[in-house]
């Protein structure tokens, strides 16, 4: 198998970029088509380039795979900023749910899980975890008592990828802000317990 091509190698534009869209788009329409296999072959001739190409920028199937889903479920969002954390999380959640169920964002996570490394894992979750990191600091500089990202993580986010990953139904808009208001809920519980002690 040749070489894989140094991404520091790869030109920003011209063929190279036209080779990355045809290859990026290919993947996508074939795990959205539920293609019972994704291979380099199959990629290069949706594509129309030769597998030759596809092996040498990228090596293998898994390899082009967590690229492409990485790109699409990573992408930018604005993060609301309504002046109160409940409706920022509450916002956020459901643009966060209604975009992972959709079909095509749901096949490609899946087969994002199935191709994953140890190394693509915080990739895979950097941008959602800024996302993140944005409402709760806003939150915090205007004094609301914001639980931890780790909080927001575990029994917002976790539950809601869980849920679309294994096909469990129910990971909608209301789930989504239950899950919100029961770490809220929680936070808020915790410090009136800490006042009550006289922590």
């Amino acid at each position: 198998m040749s070489e894989v091509e140094p991404s520091t190698a790869r030109r920003p534009g011209g063929r190279s970029a036209r080779i990355r869209t045809l290859v990026h788009r290919a993947v996508t329409d074939l795990i959205d088509d539920n293609a019972e296999q994704l291979t380099v072959p199959l990629v290069a001739e949706r594509a129309g380039v030769a597998a030759t190409t596809v092996y040498r920028r990228w090596g293998d199937i898994d390899t082009l795979r967590t690229e492409v889903a990485l790109e699409v479920l990573a992408a930018d969002a604005d993060v609301p900023d309504t002046g109160d954390l409940r409706r920022d999380l509450h916002v956020w959640c459901e643009f966060l749910v209604t975009d992972i169920t959709r079909p095509e964002k749901t096949a490609l996570l899946r087969s994002l899980i199935g191709a994953m490394r140890d190394t693509d894992r915080s990739r895979c979750l950097d941008k959602r975890e800024d996302q993140i990191d944005t409402i709760l600091r806003r939150a915090t500089e205007r004094g609301d008592d914001a639980p931890s990202h780790r909080t927001v993580m575990d029994h917002v986010v976790a539950p809601l990828y869980f849920k679309v990953v294994f096909g469990l139904g129910g990971a909608d808009a209301a789930f989504a802000r239950s899950l919100v208001d029961d770490v809220l809920a929680r936070q808020q519980s915790a410090l009136s317990m800490g006042e009550s002690t006289g922590r």
